[in-house]
């Protein structure tokens, strides 16, 4: 019995037209037949502590996905995010946000949690996308068509949109955090590295929320911190 040649799917070749508006990409699919368009971010790669958070948003074609003010999240001021997040969760077609524990990115390191992350938020969206496009990075596994677009929460709506979703929901996570652990002031920076978190490090060691694959933390932790 001759074996099953799977061919890999190409993403149709896409004119996407550079009128100023974000929403690019998602009108270029639409044009090859792509009706719902999902975006995927995360916000706190870089953070040594708290949640990694992935978010995945669709948002409507035409007048009702254009929303004024849409940018890469790290470019915005709390307050923008703010005021962009109850929008876009008022307009989206659909949207989903995925939470993933300090504990699971130590167990599975940070790229693959991350992946897993953008897998399953991609995944719970309802309906369903038709295509998916990422920012930075291919995520193998969404069971749709998808492209990875570089600095796509920066150019294309529907990513933007899901980094917005991410950052807000991760930050009010923060805050919550600081209420269980005030010595680390996580409401301020976030579970980032900064002069202060890190002479926190220095003093209490890690607590649970802190993410032990990271370099700093570990060092610490092997000295015998507050919580190794």
């Amino acid at each position: 019995m001759a074996a099953e040649v799977v061919t890999p799917f190409r993403p149709p070749p896409l004119v996407v037209r550079r009128n100023g508006s974000l929403g690019g990409y998602e009108s270029a699919l639409g044009r090859a037949g792509f009706e719902f368009v999902a975006g995927a971010d995360e916000a706190g790669r870089g953070a040594c502590a708290g949640p990694l958070v992935v978010a995945a948003c669709i948002l409507p074609s035409g007048r009702g996905g254009r929303i004024e003010g849409l940018n890469d999240s790290k470019m915005l001021s709390p307050a923008t995010r703010e005021r962009l997040f109850e929008i876009i969760t008022r307009r989206a077609v659909a949207y989903s946000v995925v939470v993933i524990a300090p504990a699971e990115i130590d167990a599975y390191g940070l790229h693959v949690a991350n992946l897993s992350g953008m897998r399953r938020a991609v995944q719970t969206l309802s309906p369903a996308p038709d295509y998916a496009l990422t920012d930075g990075f291919p995520v193998p596994g969404l069971e749709v068509p998808s492209t990875a677009v570089w600095k796509g929460d920066a150019t294309v709506a529907c990513i933007s949109a899901a980094s917005i979703l991410a950052k807000v929901t991760r930050d009010a996570i923060m805050v919550d955090l600081h209420d269980s652990w005030p010595q680390y002031d996580f409401a301020r920076h976030k579970g980032y590295v900064t002069p202060v978190h890190s002479q926190a490090l220095e003093t209490w060691g890690p607590c649970p929320e802190h993410r032990h694959r990271y370099v700093n933390v570990r060092r610490v932790a092997d000295r015998g911190g507050a919580d190794a």
